[in-house]
């Protein structure tokens, strides 16, 4: 008989350690305890269950059988099991665990863990099949060495399939989130990072380019994904993705957590520049002021996040014109031209042309991404000639609309895969 007050103590702890419910950990116990029984005392194809009564400690175990017939097994011949050789002296080999057969697709029957419909009705007259029917076993306590070893083995299996399913449990819900991480260690350019029960991984390609990390450093994180068909949990996470930076703006302007500002559209590249478009569902509300907030307040702590990234902030709209105009800033268009096939030709004054394109042309590629239209600023002064870096295309856009309605998660591929951008609608 075990010791109850020991065992107690001992399962209350486990649970306190690996964050799950006693109930869990109870189970585990039982199932290892049935795994040294069956390696002691039963044979190879029983499937045993053991129940642990907590008031008394005492141990009870079942062999579990399965009701069959013909339809829902195969049966084999004895004369088929044996394999005779002339001259020989062999013993039939024991009956194998159930296996497919090619013609029938059905298992072979094992009176290990099968009964039949008829044998069944003897004990349960209202039996069906594929019902379990349980028969007490002899209680024994002792067990050998291999079958402790066994239990041993299996009770810490069992207790980390359940930590990993408690892990998945909590953190399905929180894809598309931002989460505090403590950078731990880094492994071919990927950055592991410890989020308390679990550790996530920052793909080389999810971090922003220019950014170093140490170990010990807190930062924060867009969970991209939860894999689950990994050995441990996979929690994908990125500092580069465009819904980053619109979750620091829901963490930092109040007006956009609940609703009364809407981000639209974000165009990034990540560790330079990052474009905004939003809009405001309240017309007393000044959505692009609400971002910025007073004197800049809140747009320098999403900057401060970022690694001082830079952040325009437009106002959204719905005429293609007005929105390309906006997109442009902080350059003053003078006039929009719209043209067949999502082309439009911007008109800017000679002297804010360098800023209308950007540095690179980087400017003029962002304001296209975020609006989709091929862009090409000129000149109000020389309309019919073509700037340098200023014809920006669409081919590639990574913008990505800011609301979760109808996204599907994508996992990015380690370094080394070919991935196009990323586009999330």
């Amino acid at each position: 008989m075990l010791n109850i007050k020991d065992l107690g103590r001992a399962i209350k702890q486990v649970a306190e350690e690996k964050s799950l419910e006693p109930e869990r950990v109870i189970e585990a116990i039982e199932s290892s305890i049935a795994a040294a029984y069956k390696k002691e005392y039963g044979s190879r194809g029983d499937v045993i269950r053991a129940k642990l009564d907590l008031k008394t400690g005492e141990m009870k175990f079942w062999k579990v059988k399965t009701v069959v017939d013909e339809t829902t097994v195969r049966f084999v011949e004895e004369k088929e099991e044996a394999v005779a050789v002339e001259g020989a002296d062999v013993k039939p080999a024991p009956p194998p665990e159930p296996e497919l057969d090619d013609e029938t697709k059905l298992p072979r029957f094992n009176p290990d863990r099968h009964i039949t419909l008829e044998e069944a009705k003897q004990t349960k007259p209202d039996v069906k099949l594929d019902e379990e029917i349980i028969f007490p076993l002899e209680t024994h306590e002792e067990f050998g060495r291999i079958a402790a070893q066994a239990a041993k083995q299996s009770v810490f299996q069992k207790l980390r399939e359940s930590e990993r399913e408690s892990i998945l449990a909590e953190w399905r819900g929180k894809e598309g989130q931002i989460v505090s991480g403590i950078v731990q260690r880094f492994e071919r350019g990927h950055v592991y990072v410890d989020l308390g029960r679990a550790i996530g991984v920052m793909f080389a390609n999810e971090s922003v380019p220019g950014e170093h990390y140490r170990s010990g450093e807190r930062l924060r994180f867009y969970v991209l994904a939860v894999q689950e068909d990994t050995r441990l949990p996979g929690i994908i996470l990125s500092r580069s993705h465009q819904k980053f930076v619109a979750k620091l703006f829901e963490l930092e302007v109040p007006e956009v957590a609940d609703g009364a500002v809407e981000i639209k559209v974000i165009a990034r590249e990540p560790g330079s520049r990052t474009k905004v478009a939003v809009a405001s569902n309240v017309p007393s509300i000044d959505p692009v002021g609400a971002l910025v907030g007073q004197r800049g307040t809140r747009v320098m702590a999403v900057n401060n996040e970022l690694g001082q990234e830079k952040i325009d902030i437009i106002e959204w709209a719905e005429d293609p014109a007005t929105f390309i105009g906006n997109a442009l800033s902080p350059a003053k268009v003078e006039s929009v031209e719209a043209l067949p096939r999502r082309e439009a030709r911007v008109y800017v004054p000679e002297d804010q042309l360098s800023l209308a394109i950007g540095r690179g042309g980087q400017n003029v590629r962002l304001a296209a991404k975020l609006t989709g239209w091929k862009i090409d600023v000129r000149s109000q002064t020389r309309p019919e000639e073509v700037q340098e870096g200023g014809v920006a295309a669409i081919e590639g856009v990574d913008a990505v609309v800011a609301s979760d309605e109808g996204e599907e998660s994508s996992v990015p591929k380690p370094p080394g895969d070919d991935e196009g951008p990323m586009q999330l609608d």
